[in-house]
């Protein structure tokens, strides 16, 4: 088993939870997105991000609109939406658990 491989099956499973986190408070583009992501050192690429929008978005956790931008083409702005909302609620109360649960496990055995 590879350690670089297991970091990012992890990292895949929790950035739903990360991107409706990110577009809790406001709407952003993909690029902001991106770069929230990496502020917070989790490693993503754009041919990452751009299939898990789209599912997200196909499951109307997400919407979006197109907005003129100063400087280019216009960008896609992301929103989260009602249903969005309910199921981060749920995904937090999850990751809370879980990681609750994780924490004493390796406070027992290390």
């Amino acid at each position: 088993m590879n350690i670089v491989n297991t970091k990012a099956q992890m990292r895949k499973g929790i950035l739903e939870l990360c991107i409706l986190l990110i577009l809790n408070k406001d709407s952003k583009y993909s690029f902001e997105i991106l770069k929230t992501l990496k502020d917070h050192h989790m490693l993503i690429v754009e041919g990452t991000l751009y299939p898990l929008l789209t599912r997200l978005k196909n499951s109307e956790l997400l919407e979006y609109r197109w907005e003129e931008s100063k400087n280019g083409p216009p960008r896609k702005y992301y929103n989260i939406t009602r249903n969005g909302k309910e199921f981060l609620s749920e995904l937090n109360i999850s990751w809370n658990e879980l990681s609750k649960s994780v924490n004493e496990l390796l406070k027992k055995e290390i």
